[in-house]
């Protein structure tokens, strides 16, 4: 079942991708960055069509993808490099004519070629395009690549200012941030969403106590010290599911109401025993 979704997800990716490119990217010729982004970009100063362009990408990074990043991720890039040019030449067959105008075409590119290259983010694959790059990035530095994907997309747009002009490329940074932002809500969607909080108590004894023991989660001490009266005191450093997170402020309220509390969205939480379904 697992590897039916992992393929479904794939297969619905590079589709979406395909009609953002088939549908809003190349028609209305907009800067948006990725392998169609690039295409659009240099294809007035290059003698070949646009789909050559896309091919000779995608075989350019699909060999940095599998110098950099491993078979697993070959075998899923694989499938979508055959998946993708497939759906652009379907989609090519039946064309819609969207009368919008380039703003908004900017837009919905973004959005949809986020969704699609969100999901084959979470199975761990590449469309085998200009994503290979922040993939790789992503692996030695630990930056988000939804932001990565922003940063290497806003450069591939500037290569359209020579030939497209200011306009065409203020556009193209439209695409830019929507496809950011919709591939980073794609990722992390499903995740467990938490809350990292940290609190200040010269009760933090019964506190931590609590914690333990009602919500069977774990904490770190921190020790501490006032930067305006100079004491010392000891910090927990706690983080629950946010279902949680009201009965621990209550636990705090009960305990002690001149507690600090400071709470911060946890949007990944790794390690031992986290995973463990918490006693409610």
């Amino acid at each position: 079942m697992k590897k039916f979704r992992s393929v479904l997800n794939l297969v619905l990716g590079n589709l979406l991708l395909a009609a953002g490119v088939s549908y809003f990217i190349v028609p209305f010729e907009i800067l948006s960055g990725g392998m169609a982004g690039v295409a659009v970009a240099i294809s007035p100063i290059v003698p070949l069509s646009i789909q050559a362009i896309i091919n000779i990408i995608i075989l350019i990074t699909f060999v940095l993808g599998a110098i950099f990043l491993g078979k697993e991720f070959v075998l899923k890039t694989i499938v979508s490099s055959i998946l993708f040019p497939l759906f652009i030449e379907l989609l090519n067959n039946f064309p819609v004519a969207i009368d919008i105008s380039p703003v908004l075409a900017s837009v919905y590119s973004g959005v949809t070629t986020g969704l699609g290259l969100g999901l084959i983010f979470r199975q761990g694959g590449s469309s085998g395009g200009m994503d290979v790059f922040p993939l790789i990035l992503h692996k030695y530095t630990h930056i988000r690549v939804a932001t990565l994907v922003q940063v290497v997309d806003g450069i591939t747009v500037l290569l359209g200012l020579y030939t497209y002009g200011i306009e065409a490329v203020l556009i193209g940074f439209l695409s830019v941030y929507a496809s950011g932002v919709v591939i980073d809500k794609v990722v992390v969607a499903g995740g467990m969403h938490a809350k990292t909080v940290y609190i200040i108590s010269d009760h933090y004894e019964l506190i931590l106590d609590r914690i333990h023991n009602e919500l069977d989660r774990g904490a770190t001490i921190i020790a501490a010290k006032g930067g305006y009266t100079g004491r010392e005191k000891n910090m927990i450093l706690s983080v629950v599911p946010a279902n949680q997170y009201p009965m621990l402020q209550h636990i705090v309220d009960s305990i002690d109401e001149e507690a600090f509390i400071v709470v911060n969205d946890a949007t990944e939480v790794k390690g031992e025993g986290f995973s463990i379904e918490p006693k409610i």
